[in-house]
């Protein structure tokens, strides 16, 4: 018998809750003019990645811009990645103050495939921020806390390289709006997979989240899986790498975004699946069997005919390599 296993469970030492102790910090911590001290010539970028955002996306930018550029210079470097929308993003995004970058247009001869993946790895190649801090572009009730509160324990604590934020997300249903439960993915799939995998992870509160901050080295050093299996993705890869005790989160408070219906939230989470069964492979922890499915089959009911119609989607979202071997081939 293991000496754990003959500690009664009240005195055992719960390393999950030690390192939440240690590496969660509140966004009120940190003061933007205290951070443009701490940055010690280190360059700040913040990436927006956007798809078809712009009732959202101009405020996000704005606020930034005026707090955290012009009144304090805390970001050096603020882009909007546009991932081929067809509405007015790149417009509002640019009139608001940020650089607007065609995801399209990094490193063409690469390629282009859709999702978020693509547009967070293309990043690295389109800013050159020592950290670089990414936010959703479709956040309601934006604060810029939360850039400062990403950025505080990267540039203040020493061995921190990953930090992702932590808050609560409120469930709006179109009629009322309940304190919790707009985390379906994450409750239902994401934190059940890192519990069975990679449990040391298990004090993350907000293991998807789509805002988190990296130093470049850490970020460029791991790939990026594709579309929305990119947040658990790089999570997981940061801790094989680095330890946990080199990542942080940071609680922003309230977090309110717009919902997607059940279709799309089963591709999410199929996503969050080869993900993780990626991260299994490489880092050896589960054997090389057959490959994974890449379709989906998802079930709504036919509002003409009646019955049900099957519906199959391609939830294959592809994966990018470490972004320091791509500059390697390209200086080749």
């Amino acid at each position: 018998m293991s000496e754990n296993a003959r500690t009664p469970l009240a005195d055992r030492v719960d390393p999950v809750r030690d390192w939440s102790v240690r590496r969660t910090y509140l966004a009120g911590d940190f003061r933007a003019e205290d951070l443009v001290a701490a940055k010690a010539g280190r360059r700040v970028s913040v990436v927006l990645p956007a798809r078809n955002e712009e009732s959202t996306v101009g405020v996000i930018v704005a606020a930034l811009r005026s707090e955290l550029v012009e009144r304090v210079p805390l970001i050096d470097e603020l882009v909007v990645i546009d991932s081929h929308s067809v509405d007015g993003t790149a417009e509002v995004a640019r009139a608001a103050g940020a650089r607007v970058v065609a995801q399209g247009d990094v490193l063409p001869a690469l390629g282009d495939v859709p999702g978020k993946g693509e547009a967070l790895w293309k990043s690295l190649a389109a800013t050159d921020g020592d950290v670089v801090a990414f936010l959703d572009s479709d956040l309601r009730d934006f604060d810029p806390a939360f850039a400062t509160g990403l950025l505080g324990p990267l540039l203040t604590e020493p061995g921190v390289v990953f930090c992702k934020g932590a808050y609560e997300r409120p469930l709006d249903d179109g009629r009322t709006v309940l304190p919790a439960g707009g985390g379906r993915v994450t409750e239902l799939v994401a934190r059940p997979l890192l519990a069975a995998h990679w449990p040391a992870l298990a004090g993350f509160v907000q293991p998807l989240a789509g805002e988190y901050a990296g130093t470049r080295q850490a970020l460029e050093s791991i790939p990026f899986a594709g579309a929305y299996g990119v947040d658990i993705g790089i999570l997981v890869d940061l801790f094989e790498s680095f330890g946990l005790d080199a990542l942080a989160q940071v609680d922003l408070g309230r977090r309110t975004h717009r919902h997607s219906p059940d279709s799309a939230l089963a591709v999410m989470a199929m996503h969050q699946h080869l993900a993780v069964l990626s991260r299994l492979r490489r880092h050896g922890r589960a054997p090389d069997a057959h490959a994974p499915g890449d379709t989906l089959t998802l079930h709504r009911r036919d509002p003409v005919g009646g019955g049900f119609r099957a519906e199959t989607v391609d939830v294959s979202p592809g994966e990018r390599p470490p972004m320091c071997e791509v500059r390697e081939e390209l200086a080749r």
